[in-house]
Formats: C-alpha cells, structure tokens, sequence
C-alpha cells in the first residue's frame, strides 16, 4: 500500500477556518436519514442517536479548541464520552456530513483528520502510534467506510472512497478506492464500481482473501494429482471425496481453466 497512491481532499493548513459549526451540525443529522434506513425523523436523529449527539458536543468542544480554551472542550468531550460512550478528542478536525453508526467503541485521536461523507461504524478505533507530540493519528479521505472493529492507526493516510473491513488493523496507507481486509490490514481489490446512491455500504461484498489463496491451493493439488496419477487412497472413506463443503469440493472436478476463474 503505498502512500504515493493516495490524495485527500483535507487542506493541509489547519489554520484554514472550518465552516459554522450549526451549519455542520444540522448537515450531520440530515447525513444520517440518507445513510440510515432505521431513521424515521430529525427529532429521532436528534434525540436518540449517540453518535450525532457526540458529534454536536465535539462541534462545540472543536470550535472553543480552535480559539485557544483547552479544559472546557475536553470536558464537554469527556462528556460526551459518558453518555455516549463515543471518545472523540476536540482537536480532532472532521468534515462535513460524519456519520457514527452505533457508535458505542468509537475512538477519534486527537491529531486525526476526517474527510467529508464519511462513515465509521462501532468499535472503530482511530488512534496513534506515537508517544511523541505532533501527527500521530491517521487522516481519512472523503467518502471512506470503515466497519466494526476496525483499528486504523499511526500517521497514515487513508485515500477517498476507500472501504476498510470489520476487525481489520491498518498500519499503512491506503490507495484511493481501494477494499482493505485482515490483520495487518491488506489491499484486496484496488477498483471498485462507484454506489448506486453515492455510499458504498455493501458490506458482504468485501473479498476473502484467506478463502481465495485456499481455493488456489486445493486447485493445485488437484492439477498435481492429475499429473502424477495419483493412486487410490487406502481408505477412501476419510478423504476429500467424503468431505461435504461445496466451497473446496469442485476445485478436484473441474478442468483447470474453470477453477482459474
């Protein structure tokens, strides 16, 4: 994953002012009807979604941040960390229309950047790797998902529309749209078709990289048995004739160029 690859849309002079914080705010909870089919109202959004309640109370806390007060918004975000259970440090910069689904888990460093439209779901941690000051935590491009579970951490810069898999831990950067899976986190596809609605949310079409580099290997063997005629097995009864998993079973049937696909 190399980080030539990829471009945010986050300026890189934090000097530059953000837009009004209600504006934000009221952007924040319109994101969360598109995104949410559960979502009936503003005044459900409002009154029962923790993750816009902890992005009102940072919007708050970033702004008094930016002009210089220190202990107050760390108080309104250990505020919001108590009732939401959403840790979102103030100096954290965030763009336009966030969305926290669930939220419960959620942990937002201090020197991370988030781009506009992004989605991060529970248990998301992005944290640093540093004891140092300075750029510690990651910068998320715009349009980026990041499912449940998923750690990304360090200065690293992950590029827009890119989609991050439940449980993953990313370490390095990653490429613009691209689907990154596993521990450490990996580029599993590079290029994706843009969503119908502007959001990629499909998550069960997130690759399996284990279960391809599996299904290569049964089909070698099977080319290699092939080719070496291989004899009966003593006891037939235990092999893979008598194994009932569709997934491997075809790869000893069919012709090579079918199992390549």
């Amino acid at each position: 994953m190399s980080g030539g690859d990829c471009a945010v849309a986050i300026a890189p002079d934090a000097a530059v002012p953000p837009p009004p914080w209600h504006r934000l705010l009221r952007a924040d909870a319109r994101c969360v009807l598109e995104r949410d089919p559960a979502a009936r109202s503003l005044v459900e959004v409002w009154t029962i979604y923790p993750g816009v309640q902890a992005l009102a109370l940072h919007r708050v806390a970033h702004a008094l941040w930016r002009r210089g007060w220190r202990y107050l918004p760390r108080w309104l975000s250990f505020v919001a960390r108590l009732f939401t259970h959403i840790d979102i440090h103030p100096a954290a910069r965030i763009g336009e229309r966030f969305f926290i689904d669930h939220g419960v888990g959620v942990v937002i460093g201090e020197t991370a950047e988030i781009g506009n439209d992004v989605t991060l779901y529970h248990g998301v941690t992005l944290g640093g790797t540093s004891w140092h000051p300075g750029k510690r935590h990651p910068t998320l491009g715009d349009h980026v998902v990041v499912g449940a579970g998923a750690s990304v951490l360090g200065p690293i810069t992950v590029g827009s529309h890119a989609r991050i898999a439940a449980n993953s831990v990313v370490i390095d950067a990653v490429p613009e749209h691209a689907t990154v899976v596993g521990i450490p986190g990996r580029v599993v596809a590079r290029r994706r078709q843009r969503a119908a609605h502007g959001f990629d949310l499909d998550h069960h079409l997130i690759p399996d990289p284990v279960g391809k580099a599996i299904a290569c290997l049964l089909e070698r063997v099977a080319v290699l048995e092939q080719q070496a005629g291989a004899a009966p097995r003593a006891d037939p009864g235990k092999g893979c004739e008598a194994c009932e998993d569709r997934c491997a079973e075809p790869a000893f049937d069919q012709p090579r160029s079918e199992t390549l696909n």
